[in-house]
């Protein structure tokens, strides 16, 4: 499960790389594909919703059932989570804005883009150096496999999904060059 966490933030990572790629063109003046940015952004937002949520949520139930001193962490990485999917969520409506051809300051909007990006790569490091840490001390094999269980079916078909759901972001997320359409 660890491994699979640790996927996931690399994953994640690459996906927040591809958003920054565009919102530096966005801060350089250039119009980038905002159907790209819409494709990370829903992504990002249903990967949440139907994965990192539930996962995070056994695993901070079940460490603090281990150790009730890491209620604070779990409280804290919980609230920084929400803010920064609530954040994404504002991100959303304003690609959706965008997209319709809505009068709307690029400024501002690459302003808001870059805030996101270093709020959920602050939230990925505080995982890593605090939580996954945690994970490994307090948690043993027997709790991997009920948290394995408790997962999800459908956790380990989003990659997959990415490449059929979204072949453009797909693309950008590989390194590949993207096809003029």
């Amino acid at each position: 499960m660890l491994m699979q966490l640790r996927q996931d933030h690399a994953n994640m990572a690459r996906l927040l790389h591809v958003l920054s790629l565009k919102q530096k063109k966005l801060s350089d003046g250039i119009r980038p594909d905002f159907r790209l940015i819409r494709e990370v952004v829903d992504y990002i937002l249903e990967y949440m919703d139907q994965f990192t949520i539930p996962l995070e949520n056994l695993c901070g139930e079940r460490l603090k059932e281990r150790n009730p001193e890491l209620d604070e962490l779990a409280e804290r990485l919980s609230a920084d989570y929400k803010r920064m999917q609530g954040h994404l969520k504002r991100l959303s409506d304003d690609i959706d804005m965008i997209l319709m051809d809505a009068v709307m300051s690029m400024d501002q909007f690459a302003d808001n883009l870059k805030s996101y990006l270093q709020e959920h790569r602050a939230y990925l490091k505080s995982e890593r150096q605090e939580l996954f840490p945690l994970i490994t001390e307090q948690l043993d094999e027997e709790d991997y496999q009920q948290l394995c269980a408790a997962l999800p079916e459908n956790a380990h078909i989003h990659l997959e999904r990415l490449q059929d759901d979204y072949p453009e972001l797909y693309r950008e997320f590989k390194g590949e060059p993207a096809v003029a359409v």
